[in-house]
Parts: structure tokens; C-alpha cells; sequence
């Protein structure tokens, strides 16, 4: 395969994988704001639906019955981004949702990359500085500020997935790592639910809406994203995530009708231009030096 092939896959993948993410908040808002289900019964479906996706990948592709890769803590913390996230659009706009869920992953990655001895320039630090003042205002008391539970369990949901994350560096196979993390959060997830109990309710709209979530938008869309990865540096990655809630807050006005507010607007500004001057600098400084002709 050619550079320029190579070039057109990892952006064909990458897109896809931006859809795929862009699609769950959308399926997950569109099931949870029109009440079609409660919180917990979606994640269970999402989560059942994702793992016997998954399962069915790996037994085509390996062979294998079933996967014995991943690990306890990385599916405790894909259980945690799933609940928090359901949660979470059960009183959030997904415009408002996703840029929470952004900000709160990246500001995880960020932190632990400093615990671990990264260091960062003065402009990553006023980047870092702008992101936190944006997240500030977006959730600060007032007129158009989102519900406090929401955005609680929406930050939760993001610490979950950036922990999710870091924990899946360097995997031999993302794929089964994955599939074994999936089945390992069925019996969390179903034994969870049973605290719900008393909210539980369900329409078929809702059911099926969790299901493709699960199946494609999770399932699918985690594997397109884990293969657009083979092309993608860390910074890269990082960076191109930070379009996904402008997806979603447009996609939530074309097909939820929801309002794209000011206040959104002017956070979004904040919060995406300071992380992204972050990224920016981390990139800089992982390229090295171009080598001088002899």
C-alpha cells in the first residue's frame, strides 16, 4: 500500500470512527429525552449489544469462542463512562453533553500525563487555563447553565473514558482487548440495573435505539477507531476528538431540534481552542528533528 493509500484509509477510518462517536450521543439523547427508556436498561442494552457484537467480530476474524484478553479495572471504567453517560442525557442537550464529556477526557489524559512526568510549555499551561475557564463557564450557575446531576455524571463519565483509555495502551490487539473488556462489563452492568428496578420502563423505539447504539455506533465504531489508531500519532488522536462535540451540537439541532446557545458557543470556543493549543504543543515537541542530507 502506498503512502497516499495509507493516507486516504487512516482519514476514511478516522471520519467513520467521528460518525460512529457523533451517532451515540445523538441515539443515546434521542432514547433518554423522549423518555423511550430509563438510564439503566439503555446501558445494559448498549453494553449486552456492543459485547455480542464484538464476540461475533472476534470469532470471525480469530476464531476464537471467546477473548481472553482485557482486563476487571478497564471494564469497571467502560461500565462507569456507559452509566455516567446515560445519566448524563437524561437532562443534557447532546451539544452540551459532549463538549462536557470532551473536556472532562482530555483534562484526565492530561492530568495523568503530568503524574507520570510529562511537563508542559507556558502556552500548553494558558491553553490549559482557557479549556478550564470555558468548562468553568459552561457549567457556572444561570439561565441556560446545564443541570448540575447531568453534568456531574457527564464529568464522571469522562474521567471513566480516560482512564478507559490510558489503560489500553499498548495492547497487543486492540480488538480483543476490547471484545474481552465488553463481555467483562455484562454482569457489572446487569447487576447495577437491578438498583434501577423501580425506574425501569422501556418502548421498542427505546429498546432498538440502545441496541444499534451497542452494536454499530459502540461495537463497530470502537473497531474503526482502534484501526484509523494504526495511522494516527497520540496528539493526532487527541485532537481530532476535539471535533466531535461541534458534530454533535449541530447534529442535535438538525435532528433534535435543540437549540445551539450562546453560552455553548462561547464555551466551545473555550474549551476546544484550549486543548487544542495543548495538543499543539505536545506535538511540536514528540516530532524530532529533521535529519541533514550528507
Amino acid at each position: 500500500m502506498t503512502r497516499k493509500q495509507t493516507v486516504v484509509k487512516t482519514v476514511t477510518l478516522t471520519g467513520l470512527a467521528m460518525i460512529a462517536f457523533t451517532a451515540n450521543s445523538l441515539l443515546c439523547r434521542m432514547a433518554l429525552g423522549g423518555s423511550l427508556i430509563d438510564a439503566a436498561s439503555f446501558t445494559t442494552l448498549r453494553l449486552v449489544a456492543g459485547a455480542l457484537t464484538l464476540w461475533l467480530i472476534v470469532a470471525a476474524v480469530h476464531h476464537a469462542k471467546v477473548p481472553r484478553q482485557g482486563d476487571w479495572i478497564a471494564a469497571a471504567m467502560l461500565f462507569l463512562y456507559a452509566i455516567g453517560f446515560s445519566l448524563g442525557y437524561v437532562s443534557l442537550s447532546v451539544g452540551t453533553g459532549a463538549l462536557i464529556l470532551v473536556g472532562a477526557v482530555q483534562f484526565t489524559m492530561l492530568a495523568i500525563g503530568l503524574r507520570e512526568g510529562e511537563r508542559f510549555a507556558l502556552l500548553s499551561w494558558a491553553g490549559f487555563a482557557l479549556a478550564a475557564a470555558g468548562l468553568v463557564y459552561l457549567v457556572s450557575p444561570g439561565l441556560t447553565a446545564p443541570a448540575p446531576v447531568g453534568a456531574s455524571m457527564m464529568v464522571i463519565s469522562g474521567i471513566a473514558w480516560g482512564i478507559y483509555t490510558l489503560r489500553g495502551r499498548g495492547v497487543a490487539d486492540p480488538l480483543l482487548a476490547t471484545s474481552g473488556n465488553f463481555l467483562r462489563t455484562v454482569p457489572i452492568t446487569i447487576v447495577a440495573s437491578l438498583l434501577f428496578l423501580s425506574n425501569m420502563h422501556a418502548q421498542w423505539l427505546g429498546i432498538a435505539l440502545a441496541i444499534v447504539s451497542g452494536a454499530i455506533a459502540s461495537g463497530v465504531g470502537y473497531v474503526i477507531w482502534y484501526a484509523a489508531l494504526r495511522g494516527l500519532t497520540a496528539a493526532r488522536a487527541a485532537a481530532v476528538q476535539l471535533a466531535v462535540p461541534v458534530m454533535i451540537a449541530f447534529g442535535g439541532a438538525l435532528f433534535l431540534s435543540e437549540p445551539v446557545t450562546l453560552r455553548l458557543l462561547i464555551a466551545s470556543a473555550a474549551i476546544l481552542g484550549g486543548l487544542g493549543l495543548v495538543l499543539l504543543q505536545r506535538s511540536a515537541r514528540a516530532v524530532p528533528p529533521a535529519a541533514h542530507a550528507d
